[in-house]
C-alpha cells in the first residue's frame, strides 16, 4: 500500500516515529517519507541512521503542529499522514496545561484542516489508554483530539480525506518507559512502586508500529482501533527486572489510575470485536454505514456490559514473557 506513495509522520523523531520510519524503509518503497518534527538535534541524530544518501526517499522537515502554515507546506502532495506528535508526559502536561492544549488539541485541529485542504487520502492519529475516562490533563487532551479526528470525516464531506485513530497502552522500549527506569534503579538495590495492585496494558514498539500500518490499510474512516494486548502487574514487572531488589511503595501520583481502560462500558455499546483488535464506532450519522461495512468484514458486537480494562484482561504476561521483553527493551534503549 505504501509503495510509490508519499507518507508523512508528525513527531517523527520520537521512539515510535523512528521505529515507524525503520519499518517503512525495510518493508516498502515509498516515493517520499517525510519526518516532521520541531527538534533539530533529534533530526540531526536521526539523519545519522537514515540519511538521504542511503535512503533517497527520506526528507526531514523542521516544524511544529501548532504552526498551521508550515503544515500546509509539508502536507502538499502527501498521500498518508501518521500523527504521532504530542506532549505526552503526564506531569509536564499538568504543570504546563496551556502548552499541552495548544499541541494536543490545537495541533490536531491544524493537522485535520491541512489534511483536508491538501487532499491527503488517509490520516491515522495515535491515542492512548489515558484518553478513556481521563483523570489527567494529558488524557483529557487526547480524548478531545480523538473526537476531533473522528469528526474530521464529517468536515471532509465528499472529499478524499479519511481519519481514524489508534489507541493502545504503555509502549515498551519508548522513551520514558518504566523498564529502563527499573533497570537503572536496580543498581541502587531498591525499586519504587506506586501501588502493589497497579496493572497496565503493554505493547511493544514493533507491535505498535505494525498495528498502525495495519490500521492504515484497513481503515474506512471514523474508527478508533484498539489492539488486543496483554496486561502486566507492576509488581511482577519489578520482580522480573530486578528480582534481588526490595520494593518501596510510594503511592499513586496525582493524575494516575490504579488500572487503565482502553474501552469503557459505554464505548463498548458502539464497539465491534475482531480476532486481534476492536473498532470503536463514531456516534452519529456515520455509525450505521460503518457498522454494516465492518460487520461484513468479520466484526461482531461486544457483549452487553463489556469493557477492556487492564485488571480484568484475559491475557497476562508471565515472568518469562516480562524478562524477554525487558531484554529486548534494554537492547533497544542501548541502541
Amino acid at each position: 500500500m505504501l509503495n510509490n506513495k508519499v507518507i508523512l509522520i508528525t513527531g517523527g523523531t520520537g521512539s515510535f516515529g523512528q521505529r515507524f520510519v525503520q519499518r517503512v524503509l525495510e518493508a516498502y518503497s515509498p516515493k517520499r517519507l517525510i519526518v516532521f518534527s520541531r527538534d533539530e538535534l533529534k533530526q540531526f541524530e536521526m539523519h545519522q541512521r537514515f540519511s538521504e544518501a542511503e535512503y533517497p526517499c527520506i526528507r526531514y522537515f523542521i516544524g511544529d503542529v501548532r504552526d498551521r502554515q508550515r503544515l500546509y507546506r509539508a502536507f502538499a502532495g502527501v498521500d498518508y499522514v501518521v500523527h504521532a506528535a504530542a506532549i505526552k508526559q503526564v506531569p509536564a502536561a499538568e504543570y504546563n496545561p496551556i502548552e499541552a492544549i495548544k499541541t494536543n488539541i490545537g495541533g490536531a485541529e491544524n493537522v485535520i484542516d491541512a489534511a483536508i485542504d491538501c487532499g491527503v487520502k488517509k490520516v491515522v492519529a495515535l491515542s492512548t489508554d489515558k484518553a478513556a475516562n481521563p483523570v489527567n490533563l494529558y488524557g483529557a487532551t487526547k480524548l478531545c483530539s480523538d473526537k476531533l479526528f473522528i469528526a474530521g470525516n464529517n468536515y471532509a464531506g465528499l472529499g478524499p480525506t479519511r481519519f481514524s485513530v489508534v489507541r493502545y497502552g504503555n509502549v515498551l522500549g519508548s522513551r520514558g518507559s518504566v523498564i529502563p527506569f527499573f533497570l537503572k534503579k536496580r543498581e541502587e538495590g531498591e525499586v519504587p512502586i506506586t501501588d502493589s495492585r497497579m496493572t497496565r496494558f503493554w505493547i511493544t514498539l514493533d507491535h505498535g508500529v505494525q498495528f498502525v500500518l495495519d490500521s492504515l490499510k484497513r481503515m474506512k474512516g471514523g474508527e478508533i482501533f484498539v489492539p488486543k494486548i496483554p496486561s502486566m502487574k507492576l509488581t511482577d514487572l519489578a520482580k522480573a527486572v530486578a528480582p534481588e531488589c526490595r520494593h518501596r511503595y510510594v503511592g499513586i501520583r496525582p493524575g494516575e489510575k490504579l488500572h487503565e481502560v482502553l474501552i469503557t462500558e459505554d464505548d463498548a455499546r458502539h464497539t465491534l470485536e475482531f480476532e486481534h483488535h476492536y473498532a470503536i464506532l463514531p456516534i452519529g450519522q456515520q455509525e450505521e454505514d460503518l457498522k454494516r461495512y465492518l460487520v461484513s468484514n468479520g466484526g461482531r458486537p461486544c457483549v452487553d456490559g463489556f469493557s477492556f480494562t487492564s485488571d480484568k484482561n484475559s491475557r497476562w504476561l508471565d515472568t518469562e514473557d516480562i524478562q524477554m521483553l525487558a531484554r529486548d527493551c534494554k537492547v533497544t534503549t542501548n541502541a
